[in-house]
Formats: C-alpha cells, structure tokens, sequence
C-alpha cells in the first residue's frame, strides 16, 4: 500500500489572511441632511451601496434618515417596494456626525442645504466642507458636490489634490429622473470624469455631460421658462392654473413651472437667478418681479405651505389659484 499523502488543509480553507476586495462606489459619503441629500443616499442605497450620512448633528442625521424612510413608504403604499426591501435599504445608510467615519468612502458628495431664511449656501462653508473631508480620505476618493450655479473649479480651488474633484447634478424636482449632469472643472482628470460616469452608470442613470457653467443646462433653461411664466401671468394672458396646464399636457412637462418652482423653493430659485445675472449679466436670468413679491411675503413654496398654489400638510395643492390684484398686492 502506498504512503498517504497529506496536505494542509489550510491551503483550501478561508484564512483572516484572505483580504476582501472592495469594489469602486461599494461605499459613498453624503455631507448634507436637506432633501436633495436624502434623495442621494436613498438612490445609492437603493441600488446596493452602503452610505455614510453625515450631518452636523444627531437630530440632524435621524430626520435626514426618517425623511428617506417616509420616501420609501410612499413607495411601499404604491406597490413599487417591499418593508423587506426598505429594510435592507435603510440598513445601508449610516448616520454620522464627524468627518472621520467617510474615510473608507471612495466617493463623496457635499449636499449640504441652502439657508432657509436666504436661500444661499455659504461658498467658504462647502470649501472648508472639501478640506476637511480631504483630511480623513484616501488620495484617489473622489471628492463632489451636488449644485447648479457654483462652478467647481472655485469650489475645488484650496484642495491639495484638485484633480479628484467633480459636480454633479441630481434633479431636485424629479427625484427620479434617470440623468444625472456632470460637470468637470478645470482641474478634473480624465480618470475621476470616467469613474463618476460609471457611478451615474451604476445607479440606473444617463450621463448628461456638461462644460463647467453657472446654472449648467438645466437650471438656465428653467429659469428662464419660470420668468416668463410669470410675466405670463402677470400681464393676464393666462390663469396660473391654465398656463402650469398648457405646459404639462400641452409640451409634455410632468408638472408645470409655478408647480415645479413651489416643490424646489422659490428662495433657492431667486438665489441662482441672481448669481446667474451677476455671472452673465443677461436680463433673461434677473428674477421676475413676481417671484420676488413671493419671496418678499414668505411664500416660499410647498416647504411653507404656500408658494405659487397653497399646499395641506402633506404637500397636496388646496388653493390652486389667486387673483391677479392679490399677486399684485404682495409685498
């Protein structure tokens, strides 16, 4: 009888040794706790991602995180989504209060709310915002910021690896809309520019790409439609309700532009109108007296109950219109 060979059966086995390797966007960072962050980390999640949400506080993070779980039930009432579903979603996104917890994060985006009462978010802020997260990160993350009239040359420019960062765009107004806009900055490498078209790739999402510009493509145009709406409405060709109307069934909008402007907050539109006029200098992008009259009396839109239309509690139209001399008469 032959001699038994032996070998070590460790050679089969799974060892601590093994080391597991981690995939491109298997972990993502959102700094922010508005709604547009909420909107990122629930499509991350969504699509298998673990999430790190980061926000300046806990009370900050456990609504940020309840608003994504009340999205998510919305969803499960309109039988596009299971509770075990929701379950493993909500259990990739993690709530964190300090920097330090993005540094196994290969990709981050800065999503941090404008200022209620201006609706600016401050430039200096989202700069400090990117240092520090370079700080605690790895130097091939990739480092973004989800916005419209900040360019990100300028937002980049105080980073030690500049090449690594990149604007995204993920629509406010349309939280399911399957394109995404990416703008490269100056500094943006080939490399970083390809992995976040994969990133937009893997979410279920087209790639809009777009050279670096106050307002990018979509924001220009909306703008720009919003004003004359508003005029529109203003010289008394049309009821707001009927204009919204003309554009929805008659160009093909899923809601029209007094709507879509109360569901993104008629501050935040005066804002990027007013940099998109000091960067161009076009009369086209100066906000229409109108929209300044709203924001004028705090009517902000559907986060304040009244805008354009007048909105219950849970964001449903009740009013949904007004005299002409009572838009005249706002202050």
């Amino acid at each position: 009888m032959g001699e038994m060979i032996v070998e070590p059966i460790e050679s089969y086995a799974l060892s601590k040794s093994v080391k597991k390797v981690k995939t491109l966007f298997s972990r993502i960072g959102v700094v922010g706790c508005g709604v547009e962050a909420q909107g990122i980390a629930r499509i991350a999640s969504w699509h298998g991602m673990e999430v790190v949400l980061v926000g300046t506080d806990d009370k900050c993070v456990n609504e940020a995180k309840e608003g994504v779980s009340n999205e998510l039930e919305k969803r499960i009432q309109s039988w596009g989504l299971t509770p075990s579903e929701k379950r493993a979603i909500m259990g990739r996104i993690h709530g964190a209060t300090d920097f330090k917890d993005l540094k196994d994060c290969d990709f981050i985006i800065e999503a941090i709310p404008a200022d209620p009462a201006t609706g600016h978010r401050d430039l200096n802020e989202r700069k400090r915002i990117f240092r520090e997260v370079e700080k605690v990160v790895s130097e091939d993350a990739i480092i973004a910021t989800n916005t419209t009239t900040v360019v990100i040359t300028e937002l980049s420019s105080e980073l030690k690896h500049r090449e690594r960062s990149v604007s995204v765009h993920f629509f406010t107004s349309s939280p399911e809309a399957k394109i995404i806009e990416v703008i490269r900055g100056l500094y943006t490498s080939d490399e970083v520019y390809e992995k976040v078209c994969k990133f937009v790739e893997l979410i279920n999402r087209d790639v809009i790409p777009v050279e670096e510009s106050p307002g990018i493509v979509s924001m220009r145009i909306f703008v720009s439609l919003l004003n004359e709406a508003c005029y529109t409405l203003m010289e008394g060709v049309a009821t707001m309700k009927n204009i919204d109307k003309t554009l929805e069934i008659g160009l093909g909008m899923r809601i029209g532009p007094f709507q879509t402007a109360d569901f993104i907050g008629l501050e935040r539109i005066v804002t990027w109108m007013e940099n998109m006029y000091d960067e161009f200098g076009q009369q086209k992008y100066k906000p229409a007296p109108l929209l300044k009259r709203l924001v004028r009396a705090k009517r902000l839109g559907m986060h304040t109950g009244a805008g354009f239309y007048k909105y219950d509690e849970n964001g449903k139209i009740i009013a949904e219109d007004f005299a002409i001399s009572k838009i005249n008469s706002l202050k």
